[in-house]
């Protein structure tokens, strides 16, 4: 095996070089060409794996090939939700050779930078916006957009969502069944958690009483301990809360602990997403399954049905949640 140089990566003329062939017939192997023998293709693979060749997905790009790249925008690293996601868009995409490029919206705030400019130098061939959408990101018209999870809507954008208002009836039902007639429901400023409360307040449909606090901003564990703690304050009688999703559920059990209260014997609790950590032995949290592997491969499906043809009408499909009981919720 030749060695390369300390620092000089190989280049594609290095890798037509050791197959023996001509820089071209690697473009067309990189490309997936069905026009190159498979002797050839074996032996430009071959020479790609020994010399370790990462070709420029820019200069693919500039030589007027796909890039194969698909961007996508997260909401905030910090939520689990967006693992189940990801791996939902990946099994879509990598069958048809796609790799994604994953940006947070929020980590370079301060500079003042979209990702989607970074997407844009790169030549995405597509855009998924996991979570809400921010209108500000200034997408071009022309470029194939699908909004996972969120429910607020783009031109010309496909929506990939759970339907949160049936969600929050399911957790209404659940909470009602085990005999609970004093319940609460905390929330952040967001479409989700808007659509969730209000699936919440038609599942109980005046069966029981419901406090309802909703804060300003992200819904963080940090949030949703804040929103429990004011909802106790107001509400003491409350023996059952519905939180907006599985970070706010998490600050609402740690409110709980700090006040002596027991779970799920003095107060249960609900959250949303069933996130890994949802799923963990310790915490054994009953949450709402959005089923966030199946809206990251529809998501994929129709990103690339648009990149196919991008005159097609903008959809929405909305996919059913199902009730996952754990530990944290009991009879009255």
């Amino acid at each position: 095996m030749q060695i390369m140089g300390a620092g000089k990566p190989a280049t594609i003329y290095d890798v037509a070089a050791r197959a023996g062939v001509s820089k071209s017939l690697v473009s067309l192997v990189l490309q997936r060409s069905p026009r190159v023998s498979q002797q050839r293709r074996d032996a430009v693979l071959k020479a790609i794996q020994e010399l370790d060749y990462r070709p420029s997905t820019a200069a693919v790009s500039l030589a007027g090939t796909r890039s194969r790249t698909i961007g996508v925008v997260l909401d905030d690293f910090r939520n689990q939700w967006f693992v189940d996601l990801l791996t939902g868009l990946r099994e879509a995409l990598q069958d048809q050779g796609h790799r994604l490029v994953v940006a947070d919206r929020f980590l370079n705030t301060g500079l003042d930078v979209s990702p989607v400019e970074g997407f844009l130098s790169m030549r995405v061939e597509g855009i998924v916006i996991a979570g809400e959408p921010d209108t500000d990101l200034a997408i071009p018209a022309s470029m194939p957009v699908v909004v996972a999870g969120g429910r607020a809507t783009l031109p010309r954008a496909d929506t990939v969502a759970n339907d949160d208002r049936a969600g929050g009836v399911m957790a209404a039902a659940h909470l009602l069944a085990l005999g609970h007639t004093s319940l609460g429901f905390i929330g952040a400023s967001s479409a989700a958690s808007d659509e969730r409360r209000t699936g919440f307040s038609a599942g109980v449909d005046g069966k029981a009483e419901v406090a309802t606090v909703v804060l300003p901003g992200e819904p963080t564990e940090g949030a949703g301990s804040r929103a429990l703690a004011q909802l106790l304050d107001a509400h003491p009688g409350v023996t059952a809360v519905f939180a907006a999703n599985d970070v706010m559920a998490l600050g609402a059990l740690s409110e709980l602990a700090e006040r002596g209260l027991r779970v799920p014997e003095d107060v249960s609790v609900i959250g949303y997403d069933d996130t890994p950590l949802a799923a963990t032995r310790y915490v054994g949290l009953t949450s709402i399954d959005d089923r966030s592997v199946e809206i990251g491969r529809g998501a994929g499906e129709r990103l690339l049905a648009r990149i196919a043809d991008p005159g097609l009408a903008a959809t929405e499909v909305l996919v059913e949640p199902r009730l996952v009981a754990r530990r944290t919720t009991a009879a009255r």
